[in-house]
């Protein structure tokens, strides 16, 4: 009797799991994009930090002048050439807004960005390896939220000495048991689910178990607390050069605009206006689109 001769054909599983795994993202992205457009604030949110951010990489093109530019005629109100007048120096307010959102965001993105790195990697293993590592981990925490975050940033930044660097690594470190408390907490709650069960038991190494497994189903809540931290840190570092620790002179930033103009408030109130208006928007734009991105990302929220 002849049996049939199994006849070999190329198998497509492969070849659809690497088009999903191709697909997957961008679907993922125009998901939370359609989501966040269904929330006003979000997206209001979403447009005002877009604004800020393209202000802020094509601010050689936009600003009239330079922001360390002296003119001839200090403390000038608005006027066609000067938007926003002149300080105490003659420079260009306007100009000097616009570069100080750069100021801003790469102290809020670094810091922030540093923060989640240290703290997403101690909550994570943390609540992973649990014990001793733990409790030690998560007490030394408990010692960083009994300070105030701007006061424990003020003594840290005054100990490494006033610059811009200094100021980023306090905002760092005052940010990263947020993240590493959330971390933790999530990692708990996921912990005995039993895909983690089923992966321990076909041998997968626990540095695969985290990275594959575990990271994915606890990234939401820490996308959310980032842009919302973003804002904290924005508010920080304005409040850090506001006080002298921050961004040092001639260098634009809205604290420290805002410092300096707060001297000359009965000539020219504009000075400390507008850069107060700067970080007020600034703030509330990341605001809105963290509450954007918790609607987006949960759930529950969404049904």
């Amino acid at each position: 009797m002849n049996e049939p001769i199994a006849t070999h054909q190329p198998s497509t599983t492969l070849m659809g799991g690497a088009e999903l795994g191709l697909r997957k993202k961008p679907r993922l992205m125009a998901r939370l994009l359609r989501q966040i457009t269904k929330h006003p604030i979000g997206f209001a949110g979403m447009l005002i930090v877009l604004f800020v951010l393209l202000m802020a990489i094509l601010a050689p093109i936009i600003a009239p002048y330079e922001p360390s530019a002296q003119g001839a005629t200090r403390l000038l109100p608005t006027s066609a050439e000067h938007l926003m007048g002149t300080d105490e120096l003659g420079r260009d307010v306007f100009s000097r807004i616009i570069f100080g959102a750069r100021t801003s965001l790469y102290v809020g993105l670094l810091s922030v960005s540093l923060a989640s790195v240290v703290g997403i990697t101690i909550g994570v293993l943390a609540g992973f390896i649990g014990g001793t590592f733990d409790n030690t981990i998560m007490r030394v925490v408990d010692i960083i939220f009994a300070f105030p975050t701007l006061v424990l940033a003020i003594v840290i930044a005054g100990l490494l000495g006033p610059s811009l660097t200094n100021a980023m690594i306090a905002i760092a470190i005052v940010f990263s048991p947020s993240f590493a408390r959330v971390a933790r907490g999530s990692v708990l709650t996921v912990k005995n689910e039993v895909y983690l069960e089923a992966a321990h038991v076909v041998g997968g190494r626990s540095a695969h178990i985290i990275w594959r497994h575990i990271l994915p189903n606890v990234m939401p809540p820490l996308v959310v607390l980032a842009t919302l931290s973003l804002s904290l840190a924005i508010l920080a570092e304005a409040s850090l050069s506001f006080l002298g620790l921050g961004t040092q002179p001639p260098d634009p930033a809205w604290g420290l605009m805002l410092s300096q103009g707060r001297k000359f408030m009965e000539r020219s109130p504009g000075l400390a206006i507008f850069p107060g208006l700067a970080i007020m928007i600034t703030v509330l734009a990341f605001n809105f689109l963290g509450d954007g991105l918790r609607d987006a990302l949960d759930p529950r929220l969404r049904l």
